[in-house]
């Protein structure tokens, strides 16, 4: 393993290619890591908007907004205020899976858009709006309420998206809430998560009650039930005792956004993108939360009995009794994969928790991080990450795939954990990988039924024989220099 200082002298190599410019901006961004947090030196910049003509792998404030935050509340329209191209890109795409019958009274398949046209640009689109809402009201009446979603032309010509959403939600009776994630608006989709929870403080929190209210009564926020994600954690939660009365915001419904403030303990997954109304809750309600990991054995028990000390003795004698009869699933798994995934080296970029919170699941299967870093992170969500990786661990904030590619050849990973936009580039470098942001179309991932998974699926991608056919690039480096492999024997010790 390198120390910090080689694991610095190989990333000034790489970043070596840039114009000085550009150099003088990226080597804040890629830092070699000191798990105790104490170096300055290690600190890396982050939530900096990207620079013109350096490829990002960003997405914008309406993706944040619409595709993760409101897009998996199940039971309300969201429209897609703008060209229609905004809102197909961001159709199903994120696999957030929900009870209900599409159309009925579920929504999250279905995509509605306004379709916005040149004429719409020239005269505005308030009135098309308000047509929309009605069609929509009229159409799908078991719907609880609308959303709107803005796209950048909305803000560029200034329609009042508010004054429309008022009015409509006066004339049908339901909820219509306006959000403002103008794709341009801010750094990354990172804005469209907070602009998506001030809409729902403004427009929706404390509107809401709860049935024969408990001691017991959780809220399970920032967990967008990504192939079934959120089911699996709210099994453990209530197998530990605990009533999850909302689910923020996969298979969530519009009176679980509503009613979130009553509840007693607010669970956070998603630091990211939901720590801006959890702490709105707790300033406004005092409402308490907890971040926790259900990710491999020893973050979900080390979390578990985090969660059950909010509790009673009768939450802790309960979560230790699951705990024990989790164990002999655990071991099981751990028994079949860890022989096959031992020693693997794995490099992430992803969004949110996931490039510190599956952290402890590759390492409960001996497989080791060697590189890791967010696309639109800011700077706690490093500070949360650097006690969970080992000294010198490479960490990038929005590399460009130049900078990915690079040190991949030198980091010699045996697995790729990222999106989509990465996915087919390192299959062509003969990489193993996995697309990290919707489980690759499988899942969960989360809890103990998802470990399985993760474990049979990080199997299946690096063991697969298909490798045997392609040549990794540091065995046939295409850049024809021999300089360039020598960080790598370094680092590969």
């Amino acid at each position: 393993m390198a120390d910090r200082q080689e694991t610095q002298q190989m990333i000034d190599e790489v970043l070596s290619a840039f114009p000085a410019k550009a150099l003088k901006t990226r080597i804040k961004h890629v830092k070699p890591a000191d798990p105790t947090g104490e170096s300055k030196e290690c600190d890396v910049k982050s939530n900096i908007k990207s620079k013109p003509g350096v490829m990002t792998v960003r997405g914008c404030a309406y993706a944040g907004s619409k595709g993760v935050v409101w897009g998996p509340v199940k039971d309300v329209v969201h429209i897609s205020h703008g060209p229609v191209g905004c809102g197909q890109y961001s159709w199903a795409g994120r696999r957030n899976y929900a009870h209900g019958e599409a159309g009925i009274d579920s929504f999250v398949t279905m995509q509605f858009t306004s379709d916005f046209q040149e004429r719409d640009i020239v005269f505005g689109g308030d009135k098309k709006l308000a047509k929309v809402v009605d069609e929509v009201a009229q159409l799908f009446p078991l719907a609880k309420g609308i959303s709107i979603q803005s796209e950048c032309p909305i803000g560029l010509i200034g329609d009042d998206i508010e004054s429309v959403a008022r009015q409509s939600s006066s004339e049908i009776g339901k909820p219509v809430v306006p959000v403002r994630c103008e794709g341009f608006r801010g750094v990354s989709q990172s804005l469209g998560h907070h602009i998506a929870n001030d809409a729902i403080r403004d427009w929706v929190l404390g509107t809401g009650d709860v049935e024969d209210s408990t001691p017991y009564d959780v809220a399970l926020i920032g967990d967008y039930n990504i192939g079934g994600d959120a089911w699996a954690s709210r099994r453990i939660l209530e197998d530990m005792g605990l009533r999850v009365i909302a689910q923020w915001s996969g298979d969530g419904t519009l009176n679980e956004l509503a009613s979130a403030h009553k509840s007693k303990l607010n669970l956070i997954h998603c630091y990211r993108s939901m720590n801006y109304i959890c702490e709105t809750m707790e300033q406004k309600y005092g409402t308490p939360w907890l971040e926790y990991n259900f990710f491999g054995p020893t973050k979900i028990v080390e979390s578990m009995r985090a969660i059950a000390a909010q509790f009673d003795d009768v939450v802790v004698a309960k979560t230790e009794a699951a705990i024990a009869s989790y164990q002999k699933e655990f071991q099981a798994v751990q028994e079949a994969f860890t022989p096959r995934l031992a020693g693997k080296r794995v490099m992430l970029l992803i969004g949110g928790l996931r490039p510190r919170h599956t952290i402890g699941a590759y390492e409960d299967l001996g497989m080791e991080i060697v590189g890791t870093g967010y696309e639109f992170g800011h700077s706690d969500d490093y500070k949360r990450t650097y006690p969970e990786v080992k000294e010198a661990t490479v960490i990038y904030d929005d590399p460009s795939a130049y900078e990915l590619e690079e040190f991949a050849r030198r980091l010699r990973p045996d697995l790729m954990g990222a999106g989509i936009k990465e996915k087919y580039v390192f299959h062509k470098m003969g990489l193993p990988f996995r697309q990290m942001h919707s489980w690759d179309y499988s899942g969960p991932y989360h809890g103990v039924d998802g470990f399985a998974i993760f474990a049979r699926d990080m199997d299946l991608a690096i063991n697969s024989p298909v490798w045997g056919l392609m040549t990794p690039p540091w065995e046939s480096d295409r850049s024809g220099s021999p300089e360039s492999a020598e960080p790598t024997e370094q680092l590969a010790s």
